[in-house]
């Protein structure tokens, strides 16, 4: 019996996730907060992003602000709605602001942070039009970050 494959892609959100996942362990090994990011236009990657505040001396420099940066860079383009951000860790109010002035068509996140997460203030803190989905490689993603803290204490 053959199975038709046709619909499939490689490119799910899944497959883009471990690439936000492989960005978070370079966060990891540089004793960074373990956040990965990755912009995709097209089903490419046109940006990749970890956390550097501790390299960088700049509590701004999130995996976020540094991937809209550069996909805009990419793209030569200030918006950027057509794109998805991949980020392992639902992003902090500051980020869902810079997402919200980029005008992002998606963010899909790993894990929850319900200390600093921007759905504590709800989805509207996003443009209208950002679609949004969770939960993707949640486990991964969760653990990723509970190790580094695990070894912080």
């Amino acid at each position: 019996m053959a199975i038709d494959v046709s619909g499939l892609s490689i490119f799910s959100d899944d497959h883009f996730m471990k690439q936000a996942l492989k960005e978070a362990q370079k966060a990891f090994e540089s004793d960074e907060v373990p956040v990965g990011a990755i912009i995709v236009a097209n089903n490419q990657i046109i940006a990749r992003a970890h956390n550097q505040t501790q390299l960088l001396h700049d509590v701004t420099a999130h995996a976020e602000i540094i991937a809209i940066t550069s996909a805009t860079n990419f793209l030569n383009a200030k918006y950027l709605p057509d794109c998805t951000l991949y980020v392992t860790v639902e992003p902090c109010v500051m980020c869902a602001g810079a997402l919200f002035w980029s005008q992002i068509g998606r963010v899909v996140y790993g894990a929850d942070d319900e200390k600093r997460g921007f759905m504590r203030f709800g989805k509207e803190i996003l443009h209208p039009k950002t679609k949004v989905e969770y939960g993707v490689l949640h486990k991964e993603c969760s653990e990723l970050m509970t190790n580094f803290f695990k070894e912080k204490r």
